[in-house]
């Protein structure tokens, strides 16, 4: 079947935005693969520009816009790393960015868009909030919504991180990404096919908002789960443009607990001297849990998406606790 995008979409978004991004490193840790049974090679979307892989996405968007579009800004919802990428992909383009949060982002998250120069507009913690005072947003500024992940130009950035990843370690046998929109996972996913088809694409995600691992074993798009979890980016449904992708280039994906997550942040935050946010550490606890009995994934790849913690909760963000109260 015809898939929103291509590998020439990514080629194309990886020569736009290279004036922009970062290329990332890639880095290992023996002790790491000592734990997990075997080789891996995390890719660092942590160092990217506004500290995660989001800024592709967004620069991606942002520069495709016609000028006279482009005037009249950008609006998003997000709960805090897109945000923080629109805001500053439309600083560089002079344009203004208007973005709907919800009420319990980090506060870390917060003051980057402030700092970005993004207009920030509150709304409850839920999906339907979200979209629902976005779209009141868009009325008032006339602006484009550029979505977190649902958008073809987003899903084409993000699949930049595939490119270099294959330069920097052509010799993986799996690779895992993190799962929340799916606009990752499907980017990434649509190149890795097209240039790497042996390689396992494997998805991501926490037990409490599993809504992916339902639905590729429904084989068909479930909604999102209202559960909490402190991998906060991960909180939200596939999309209509992601989840094609997803169901037909994805070959598997894991879920993990609270505890494997805070368990795997603690890891590399000690180890790996490293900082990456709890919904990094989603990857890192697949490799760590539900995979670790696999041999037949060789060598392993790990997407680290991004790195912005909010550190005053990080006692509270890697505490172990009874699975049965969270």
């Amino acid at each position: 079947m015809a898939l929103p995008i291509s590998v020439d979409d990514i080629d194309a978004a990886a020569r736009r935005i290279a004036p922009w991004i970062r290329r990332t490193p890639v880095m290992v840790c023996h002790h790491l693969d000592h734990l997990a049974g075997r080789s891996l090679t995390f890719k660092c979307e942590n160092f990217q520009r506004t500290g995660s892989f989001k800024f592709r996405g967004a620069s991606n968007a942002v520069m495709l816009l016609d000028e006279g579009t482009a005037r009249r800004g950008v609006v998003t919802h997000s709960s805090g790393n897109h945000a923080q990428a629109l805001a500053k992909a439309a600083a560089l383009r002079g344009i203004s960015a208007h973005v709907v949060m919800p009420r319990d982002s980090a506060s870390s998250k917060v003051a980057a868009v402030r700092a970005f120069g993004g207009t920030i507009v509150w709304c409850e913690p839920t999906l339907a909030a979200r979209t629902t005072t976005a779209a009141e947003v868009l009325a008032q500024t006339g602006g484009t919504l550029i979505p977190p992940y649902d958008h073809p130009a987003i899903i084409a950035g993000q699949g930049t991180i595939a490119l270099e990843l294959l330069e920097q370690a052509a010799d993986l046998d799996a690779l895992v990404v993190p799962v929340g929109g799916g606009g990752l996972m499907s980017g990434i996913a649509t190149a890795m096919r097209a240039r790497a088809p042996r390689v396992r694409i494997i998805g991501a995600e926490p037990a409490a908002a599993a809504d992916a691992v339902a639905s590729k074993r429904a084989d068909a798009r479930q909604p999102a789960f209202e559960q909490p979890t402190i991998a906060d980016g991960l909180r939200t449904a596939l999309g209509d443009l992601t989840w094609p992708i997803i169901r037909e280039c994805v070959d598997e994906i894991v879920a993990v607990s609270e505890n494997e997550i805070r368990r795997a942040l603690h890891l590399v935050l000690e180890r790996m001297k490293v900082v990456i946010e709890p919904s990094s550490a989603v990857g890192v606890a697949a490799v760590l849990g539900p995979l670790r009995s696999r041999s037949e994934l060789g060598r392993v790849g790990v997407v680290l998406c991004g790195g912005n913690i909010d550190l005053v909760r990080l006692p509270e963000l890697i505490r172990v606790t009874d699975e049965a109260s969270t």
